[in-house]
C-alpha cells in the first residue's frame, strides 16, 4: 500500500513562535498561509506542518499523489481506493472520503494509541 508523501502535522499554540523555533533547527517555509493559521516547513526530506487552531492533536499525514517535493505524481493510488483497502482489512475510519467523488479528498484513521493519521489527497 503506497500512502504517498509523509509529514508530521503539529497542532501549535503560537504559529510564529513555532515557526521561529523550527527555523532555528534549519527548517525553511515551503508553503502555507499564515493568515489562515498554517505553514509547511522543510529540512532536507523532513516535512513538518504547523497548524494553529486546525487540529486537536499532532497528526501523521500522508498525501497520495505527491512526492517529497510536493510535486504531483503521474501514477498513484487514489485516496478512495486506499480507504476501501483499509476498510476491507477491518479498520474503522474516523472520517471518510466520499467514494463517489473524484479529485481532492481525505479520510482519517486512529492508530491503537489514539494517534490520528490523516490521508489527504490534494490532486
Amino acid at each position: 500500500m503506497q500512502l504517498g508523501n509523509f509529514s508530521v502535522s503539529l497542532s501549535v499554540k503560537d504559529l510564529q513562535a513555532s515557526k521561529t523555533f523550527y527555523a532555528a533547527l534549519g527548517f525553511e517555509q515551503v508553503h502555507g498561509d499564515e493568515e489562515q493559521g498554517w505553514t509547511i516547513l522543510k529540512n532536507g526530506d523532513c516535512v513538518v506542518g504547523l497548524f494553529q487552531g486546525m487540529f486537536d492533536k499532532n497528526t501523521l499525514t500522508f498525501n497520495p499523489g505527491w512526492n517529497a517535493a510536493g510535486e504531483t505524481l503521474d501514477d498513484f493510488t487514489d485516496v478512495r481506493e486506499l480507504q476501501r483497502q483499509l476498510k476491507t482489512q477491518g479498520l474503522s475510519l474516523a472520517s471518510e472520503a466520499d467514494e463517489d467523488s473524484t479529485g481532492p479528498a481525505s479520510f482519517m484513521i486512529m492508530d491503537p494509541d489514539g494517534n490520528p493519521i490523516l490521508v489527504d489527497q490534494h490532486v
